[in-house]
């Protein structure tokens, strides 16, 4: 473990696995949430060393005041990079983590040599996806009922509530739960102030035409990886590889939003290719 100290002050948790070559850095999702790549990090033990870490006032790392936006997040991002004597990154991103470091990349494109965007929202605005997405996940808590009124019933910092959510998101409905506790282990509880500025944030400023023209000049290789059964719709990355100039997309068809623990072959293979 080590801890890396921001450009105010602020403490974050992060550790580094073992690993050939230089890191490649990992952005969890969230927002609010915290890092949850160990599986991910020994998946790709042989192909390349992982730098996972927490965001600002999440999980293991200082709990603090914010600010909550996403250029207080990059500038988080680049005391990592510096903390860990990276020039240029390896990046990637998953959920909410993609969209930090699609941000990332656009401000500071001479520092990432390749981004792989990791079951992301695009960068359309949130209304254009966020209700079929709502649609999917009460369809899919629905196939349970107890479980669809325990989540209605428990407070949005509730591990059991969280579990039960997370359970939506693996298209294995065997194992759903199994894999759902295991990313509440362990448990940190969620910044709901993170969580809730920083997506009003992103209502507010996603989905702008400056956004997209912003993509079509980003000169940094992007591989867009999708699970086909991912709750969010996949339409909502379309704008965003067409925008790109150096894009290329992979999708697994048997798995939800989290491909790497439902097709881990292909995840492990895709990450190869593109760290090549």
């Amino acid at each position: 473990m080590e801890t890396v100290i921001t450009d105010d002050g602020v403490r974050l948790w992060a550790e580094r696995s073992e690993g050939p070559g230089e890191p490649l850095v990992l952005c969890h999702g969230g927002p609010g949430l915290w890092d949850m790549f160990g599986d991910v990090a020994e998946l790709l033990s042989g192909v390349t060393s992982v730098v996972r870490w927490d965001q600002r006032g999440c999980g293991r790392s200082e709990r603090c005041a914010g600010p909550w936006t996403t250029e207080r997040f990059v500038a988080d991002l680049d005391a990592v990079r510096r903390h860990f004597g990276v020039e240029r990154m390896a990046l990637l991103g998953h959920s909410w983590g993609a969209q930090l470091a699609l941000a990332y990349a656009l401000a500071r494109p001479e520092r990432v040599r390749v981004l792989v965007y990791v079951a992301g929202t695009g960068i359309g605005p949130v209304a254009e996806w966020h209700g079929g997405y709502e649609e999917n996940l009460l369809a899919r808590l629905g196939e349970h009922p107890e479980r669809l009124a325990r989540w209605r019933e428990s407070g949005r910092d509730d591990r059991e509530r969280a579990v039960i959510q997370w359970s939506a998101e693996f298209e294995d409905r065997a194992r759903a739960m199994e894999q759902a506790e295991a990313m509440a282990d362990p448990w940190f509880g969620i910044n709901l102030d993170c969580s809730r500025e920083l997506n009003d944030e992103t209502r507010r400023t996603w989905g702008t035409p400056e956004l997209y023209e912003a993509c079509t000049t980003l000169d940094v290789p992007v591989m867009i990886v999708d699970g086909a059964h991912d709750l969010r719709p996949r339409s909502a990355v379309d704008s965003l590889e067409r925008a790109l100039p150096r894009a290329h997309r992979v999708g697994f068809p048997d798995a939800g939003h989290i491909p790497w623990a439902e097709e881990p072959k292909g995840f492990r293979e895709a990450v190869a290719a593109a760290l090549r």
